[in-house]
């Protein structure tokens, strides 16, 4: 890609982070929407809470990429909570959605998160992008956050939805809680270890959303996971290979249940997801495999 002029909302996250200096990496002038006053020509202020973005600081941008909302494992799902993930997702969606469509020229690809909870519980069924969505909190969610970016689409912007999935890193989502646990001899398996977990190294999460951004024909939703979702029991045993520390511990079902509240059905839940349409569309993972994919996040 051409060097671009880059709005990201959620820099400051694990992914959104990643993604930037990815970007400034390669010499792409970045552009990072901040919920405080901007303190320079590369921040734009914005309160998804409140459905606000200046819109003159995403003039010129070629590209604009969504990755802002409240982390979804941070606290248990209180209602105060549940409205705090919606807002920031959905509140914010369309915000930038007016704002983009606002624009005398709008970017040429618009690029907004979204996650496997989509599909909700599928058990040992496998899944891709043509899947309904599921039933519960985070499927709705997901629905309602896709639905945001609509008046983006329908004013002819290529639109792509990044339904993510576990992303194995040190630096936040589940594995930043699961590394220490094992790497301290006191991982386990949650539950019976049989649910599906449908995980992403982030050096790949990072490539497959430049890999979108640069593909001019792609748009609509991609699963971003590795090919072979790997049971919970699978991916235990692989920690404790790589990281050389027993894994002899075992979370009961309903000790997550008492620990996490409704955010335990997440935790303890199938999903068996493949990136069907990213392998068609000829991505090409760095690290496939879960043994790969932790020695990757160090």
């Amino acid at each position: 890609m051409e060097r671009s002029r880059i709005a990201v909302a959620g820099a400051s996250g694990l992914i959104g982070s990643a993604l930037v200096r990815s970007l400034t990496a390669d010499g792409h002038e970045v552009v990072r929407l901040v919920r405080r006053a901007p303190q320079g020509a590369d921040e734009v202020r914005w309160d998804p809470g409140r459905q606000y973005v200046d819109p003159a600081g995403l003039a010129g941008c070629d590209v604009v990429v969504n990755l802002a909302g409240a982390g979804v494992g941070d606290r248990r799902w209180t209602p105060e909570y549940k409205r705090l993930l919606r807002d920031s997702r959905v509140r914010g969606t369309a915000a930038l959605a007016e704002a983009v469509t606002a624009l005398a020229e709008p970017p040429r690809v618009f690029v907004n998160g979204s996650a496997i909870g989509f599909y909700g519980e599928t058990g040992d069924r496998v899944v891709d992008e043509d899947a309904p969505p599921g039933d519960g909190f985070l499927s709705g969610l997901c629905v309602e956050w896709e639905r945001a970016a609509a008046p983006v689409r329908e004013a002819g912007v290529r639109t792509v939805f990044l339904r993510t999935g576990l992303v194995v890193a040190r630096g936040g989502g589940a594995w930043a809680r699961l590394f220490p646990l094992f790497r301290a001899g006191l991982g386990g398996r949650l539950g019976d270890g049989r649910q599906y977990w449908s995980y992403i190294a982030l050096h790949d999460e990072v490539a497959a959303i430049r890999h979108l951004v640069d593909t001019d024909t792609l748009s609509g939703p991609f699963n971003l996971t590795a090919p072979e979702p790997l049971t919970n029991r699978e991916i235990t045993a692989a920690m404790s290979r790589v990281l050389r520390r027993p894994a002899v511990f075992a979370v009961p079902a309903p000790a997550l249940r008492a620990a996490l509240g409704e955010m335990a059905g997440d935790v303890l839940g199938s999903q068996r997801v493949v990136p069907r349409r990213l392998l068609e569309s000829g991505f090409r993972f760095a690290f496939p495999g879960i043994d790969e994919a932790i020695r990757a996040a160090g």
